[in-house]
């Protein structure tokens, strides 16, 4: 199988376990007061990095259209987050097949190349995926599925 493919099965995978959490997640919990990172602002934290790190560098990124700055504490709605996580879904299909793995990852933070930025990549939206399945198990016992491969569109 070639490298894109795996990448993009584990990005995909890695999203759908987030939409579990968005999907699934009680209004309660959403913005939950007294959480330091409210759920809604962690999974858009998730999306907003798959989408900066799938462009080949920081110039070339141009946010969502209905991107705003979570640190102004105005809330994301479950439905945009949702739609986000779509947009970014689609990023994914579209610009992994065409990423040269072994160029310079693109942002000079991130000394590494594109394959191991992918990598690390989705190891970020998987422990913020672990952090808010954990969230939503310890305070509103809600169980959520691992997901191991892309799932079928």
């Amino acid at each position: 199988m070639e490298t894109y493919k795996v990448i993009q099965s584990q990005y995909l995978a890695a999203i759908e376990m987030l939409k579990q959490v968005v999907v699934k997640c009680p209004a309660a919990l959403w913005n939950a007061p007294g959480d330091q990172d409210p759920v809604w602002r962690k999974a858009y934290h998730a999306l907003f990095y798959v989408h900066l790190y799938l462009q080949d560098s920081e110039q070339d990124f141009s946010p969502w259209q209905k991107h705003h700055d979570p640190e102004t504490g105005i809330p994301f709605s479950p439905e945009e987050v949702l739609e986000y996580l779509a947009f970014v879904q689609n990023e994914v299909r579209e610009r992994v097949p065409r990423l040269d793995m072994q160029a310079e990852s693109g942002f000079h933070w991130l000394p590494f190349n594109k394959l191991e930025l992918q990598l690390y990549n989705i190891r970020h939206v998987q422990q913020h995926a672990g952090e808010l399945f954990e969230r939503l198990g310890t305070r509103a016992n809600i169980e959520l599925d691992w997901v191991g491969i892309a799932p079928a569109r």
